[in-house]
């Protein structure tokens, strides 16, 4: 069994604190809001999908600590936290997605609290078996003796257990297709280096660690066959929003006529926005001028960091979602999955 990143105990949450790894495995619990909140902003929890979870359990534990006030003062409450979330991490919809469902989910019920907390855990819940979903859906573009590419960390401790890209690089190992998998460091936080080898060694795969700057010489000398990538958020005409470094990777995947999946389950999706309305989160200049608290660089120069990228649709092969995977033209392939899925809940 993987890792599991996330637990909801007796009103509190669990997490594992991904600040702390690859060195040690720590778990943190989460007492209250603020807690939640400060883990979001220092990623000591983080991925898209892991994101939406932990705010969906964030509100089932502000309705779990105020189960005993009144209907407005709950949801006076569940409606502040929900606007609070809301501002930690403007580029992963995951996040917006899961306030929203559980929002509604008190809006609609007599029993606002009760039903919250109901919400959450459902979304936990499923959380997981899409991600076992996309693992085996995902089984059709890996083949034996793949050699395979990946950028930043999709895995286990970025969904709560499975993940989503590195989820179908594990299983595929699961499976016994002999795989190896280079890695990209993923500067600035090193989430790939940190936390995707860290996973992968654990499932004993072939690991191999690249430089960022290494990836189109790595397609080149090393006989890359796919790229599998998470996302933070994905348009209705496949436009996707992922770690920074994407967009070049793709960018490469095509000029060396490489497949190139973007792997994320349907609420990674954002069907109402525009490219224009897409904020792009930009973090701090220290991530960039140190390293584990150390300077590296004039702590005078001034220093872009943007979070995420866009990675225009005509460089994606397909889309690997927990229902199917989407080929192109993905805008046409996008609205009618929809559309089905629509069908079937309804």
């Amino acid at each position: 069994m993987p890792l599991q990143s996330i637990y909801w105990k007796d009103g509190k949450i669990v997490i594992i604190d991904q600040t702390k790894l690859p060195h040690t495995l720590e778990y943190k619990v989460l007492n209250n809001l603020n807690d939640v909140v400060d883990a979001i902003m220092k990623m000591r929890v983080r991925g898209a999908p892991l994101l939406g979870v932990t705010a969906a359990l964030a509100l089932a534990m502000v309705a779990y600590q105020n189960i005993d006030a009144s209907t407005d003062i709950l949801m006076k409450k569940i409606f502040e936290a929900g606007e609070k979330l809301k501002k930690t991490r403007p580029t992963a919809i995951n996040l917006f997605w899961a306030i929203d469902r559980v929002l509604r989910a008190a809006e609609n019920s007599r029993n606002p609290g009760k039903a919250v907390i109901e919400e959450a855990l459902k979304i936990f819940n499923e959380s997981i078996q899409e991600c076992l979903n996309i693992a085996k859906i995902g089984q059709e573009v890996v083949e034996d003796g793949d050699i395979l590419l990946t950028h930043c960390n999709t895995g286990s401790l970025a969904t709560v257990v499975y993940g989503t890209a590195l989820g179908i690089i594990l299983y595929a190992a699961k499976l016994g297709k002999k795989i190896k998998v280079f890695v990209t460091e993923t500067r600035p936080v090193m989430q790939g280096a940190r936390l995707t080898t860290y996973e992968l060694l654990n499932e004993g795969i072939e690991t191999h660690l690249i430089p960022d700057t290494a990836v189109g010489y790595t397609m080149k000398k090393k006989g890359i066959k796919k790229v599998l990538v998470g996302a933070d958020r994905i348009l209705r005409d496949g436009t996707t929003y992922n770690k920074i470094g994407t967009y070049q990777i793709a960018i490469l995947a095509k000029y060396h006529n490489i497949d190139f999946y973007v792997v994320a389950p349907t609420s990674t999706f954002d069907l109402k926005s525009t490219r224009e309305e897409v904020k792009i989160e930009e973090r701090s200049k220290d991530e960039v001028i140190k390293i584990y608290g150390k300077l590296i660089a004039p702590k005078d120069v001034l220093v872009f960091n943007p979070a995420f990228d866009e990675t225009p649709p005509e460089l994606i092969t397909g889309i690997i979602t927990e229902y199917k995977i989407l080929k192109q033209p993905l805008e046409v392939n996008i609205v009618e999955l929809f559309r089905e899925v629509e069908y079937v809940r309804h």
